[in-house]
């Protein structure tokens, strides 16, 4: 199952390639922020309306986030007020099927083993 050493850590490990992509999508709101890019290139009030029940505070600290990790660039457009547009970077796209996997498996479970309880309200 671990294809090298990398993954045959005793602990976990920032090195580990599972690590790295878990961390790459963790955080609240981050994998539907990383769907909406996937799209193409969008200015931060397209993506607020695209997410409506995202928090203007949550979405700048997700997009920082994101850009901290190599995921996403920002290319801001001269004159006032500035405008911003957020896309996603050769490394922001590697997370595709990712994403695709995680939707899926997480489809199989809940067919397997649907939840007792309603989830909670997303905010």
């Amino acid at each position: 199952m671990v294809p090298d050493e990398r993954g045959r850590t005793v602990a976990p490990d920032p090195a580990c390639p599972v690590e790295v992509a878990l961390a790459a999508v963790s955080g609240r709101w981050t994998t539907l922020v990383l769907r909406e890019l996937m799209e193409g290139p969008l200015a931060f009030t397209e993506l607020r309306r695209r997410l409506p029940r995202l928090s203007a505070k949550v979405l700048t600290e997700r997009l920082g986030e994101l850009r901290q990790r190599g995921l996403v660039a920002v290319r801001r457009q001269a004159g006032f007020p500035t405008r911003s547009s957020y896309t996603l970077t050769e490394a922001g796209h590697a997370l595709r099927p990712l994403l695709v996997t995680l939707y899926t498996t997480g489809d199989a479970l809940l067919r397997l083993a649907p939840p007792t309880h309603r989830p909670g309200r997303l905010r």
